[in-house]
């Protein structure tokens, strides 16, 4: 959900990632629930690779909904999120783990999803070197994030705890500049980029709502 700042609106509280999906986990749904979500989803099945028979990585899956995806495609999947509380609600083969510290060998995956995640994070650098290194070389990551154009002009992704009170997520703002300058220093390369837009009632006309880059590892 987006919210703008407009006028007297008061903007909800925000909370560290891990403190807000804490709180959300009991209520998050295992798909994509809102508008914003369904054009990020659809944008990156898109650019889904074959995934018959392929070892893919769900990172920072919360509840699942790539690991999912993937899995209904042949995938072999592993889960892996630093929120004990979204991994509870998850399936599968799951993981407590850091994106910045990925507890798997190198050059051991085929594919890494990565959704809405990594704008939780400072810097991109740790988790992309990360996602490279685990990567078989060729390898392919698809890693979506909220839309920059909508974060610096008010925009906020925020959720309704079980408490009723509104919230919002931790949330940096990354550029296009910031990935493309840290997958190069992991040794990846941005093979595809696209903005879907969405309806969602937030989001100014035409306006994208989330940027997603296919990256491939170089041999």
């Amino acid at each position: 959900m987006l919210k703008r700042i407009f006028g007297r609106f008061r903007p909800p509280p925000t909370l560290s990632s891990l403190e807000a999906y804490h709180r959300w986990a009991a209520s998050y749904p295992p798909q994509a629930h809102n508008p914003l979500m369904q054009a990020e989803q659809q944008a990156m099945l898109d650019l889904f690779p074959d995934m018959q028979g392929k070892l893919a990585l769900d990172l920072a899956c919360g509840t699942g909904r790539y690991g999912r995806l993937a899995a209904e495609r042949g995938a072999s999947v592993v889960g892996l999120d630093n929120s004990a509380a979204m991994l509870r609600h998850g399936l599968g083969r799951v993981a407590l783990a850091s994106v910045e510290a990925i507890p798997l060998k190198s050059d051991s995956v085929d594919v890494v999803l990565c959704g809405l995640a990594l704008g939780h994070l400072p810097r991109l650098t740790p988790s992309l070197g990360e996602i490279s290194r685990v990567l078989k070389p060729g390898g392919c990551a698809l890693v979506s994030d909220f839309h920059p154009l909508l974060a610096l002009n008010g925009g906020r992704r925020t959720f309704t705890a079980p408490d009723g009170r509104t919230y919002a997520v931790e949330h940096h703002v990354h550029l296009y500049s910031d990935y493309h300058q840290a997958a190069r220093r992991a040794g990846l390369r941005v093979a595809d980029v696209v903005e879907p837009r969405s309806g969602h009632p937030s989001a100014p006309p035409g306006w994208p709502v989330a940027i997603i880059y296919r990256f491939i590892k170089n041999d």
